[in-house]
């Protein structure tokens, strides 16, 4: 299975998406918000970035930008529950997979994460 980082600064959500694709049998590591991410990132090798739009210190747009030009193999998957958000997410079209709406249910999240590694 793959190896997931998680960036999404609110804990409640991480974790129920941590645990929904461990479900699947997909190894998941986490951070808190971009600027963590992008640390983890340097840290080890990942096959998918599922991460926040809107996150404190680095949203996940900077985060997608810096994780594409250091990783290009890297499979990007953002989230959002912000209209706008997903609208600055256009300029990624090229480097990220999807954006998934919030809030989402389990199936929707496991789906997403299972056609973004399949892309």
């Amino acid at each position: 299975m793959a190896r997931i980082l998680i960036t999404e600064d609110e804990d409640s959500l991480r974790i129920f998406v941590a645990r929904a694709l461990r479900l699947d049998g997909h190894e998941t590591v986490e951070a808190a918000d971009g600027a963590q991410g992008l640390e983890t990132l340097a840290e080890s090798r990942f096959d998918l970035l599922l991460s926040d739009i809107r996150m404190p210190v680095m949203d996940g747009i900077e985060l997608a930008h810096r994780a594409a030009q250091a990783h290009p193999d890297l499979k990007i998957l953002l989230m959002t529950g912000y209209a706008e958000q997903r609208e600055r997410a256009e300029d990624l079209a090229e480097k990220i997979v999807d954006v998934v709406a919030k809030p989402f249910s389990l199936p929707d999240i496991r789906t997403a994460v299972a056609r973004a590694l399949a892309a």
